[in-house]
């Protein structure tokens, strides 16, 4: 690992030295690259399919199929909120359930507030959930029903049948900072205003990449139910 202090590094005269250390991080930073990369064949997860109604810029109408899915209600803030529900699903798929059975990992990994309510189009989202509280959930892979997944051992993670839906979506790159999800709400916001869609639910976060991923190569949506009685 290359010095993370000043003082390790020696006479910072010594072309030699410097040379040494520029290489040291060059070569870690291609490393982390190589293992987003890797990363991103290696769990090369299945996705949801979708057909897409509209297209803006990076905002889409899309109807997506029925689908089941394992979810959990967390209280905390976004992020902490996440990461305890992120470990509660992953305990089921990776063999905690009746029948010990691993699961394939689907991406995304989606977070709304729990409760579903609807929202009003100027109402700050994804800052908190509803009484502080937060359904994550994994998708299960495609073919799977409520009658063939295993039970969970766990007694906090339920599994759940989707209806198919409507969604509004905005894709973004990046981390999924606070002031990344709010500013890219709002470009969805006024996407549905625009195109006169209506919201029935909250806004959800999802995120399709390990932790491991390199922040410029992560994908990330904010999603918006919307009522099917519409124009697109």
């Amino acid at each position: 690992m290359y010095p993370t202090n000043t003082a390790d590094w020696g006479d910072l005269h010594d072309p030699q030295r410097i040379g040494q250390t520029i290489t040291m991080k060059s070569l870690h930073f291609a490393l982390m690259l190589g293992l987003s990369l890797l990363g991103a064949c290696v769990v090369a997860t299945e996705e949801p399919s979708f057909t897409v109604s509209l297209s803006k810029g990076e905002c889409e109408v899309r109807d997506y199929p029925a689908l089941v899915v394992a979810e959990v209600s967390v209280a905390g803030d976004r992020k902490e909120a996440a990461s305890k529900g992120f470990r509660l699903l992953a305990g089921y798929i990776f063999g905690g359930n009746t029948t010990k059975q691993k699961i394939a990992m689907t991406a995304p990994v989606v977070q709304a507030p729990a409760g579903g309510e609807k929202i009003a189009m100027t109402a700050p989202v994804l800052q908190s959930g509803g009484d502080g509280k937060w359904v994550v959930r994994f998708i299960m892979p495609r073919g799977s029903t409520l009658e063939t997944l295993p039970e969970p051992n766990n007694p906090k993670v339920h599994l759940q049948a989707i209806e198919p839906a409507r969604m509004a979506v905005v894709r973004f790159s990046g981390l999924a900072q606070q002031s990344a999800i709010a500013a890219n709400t709002d470009t969805l916001l006024g996407f549905m205003k625009a195109q006169q869609l209506h919201a029935i639910g909250s806004p959800a976060l999802a995120q399709f990449d390990p932790p491991w991923t390199l922040w410029f190569l992560r994908r990330n949506e904010v999603m918006i139910p919307i009522a099917r009685n519409e124009s697109a």
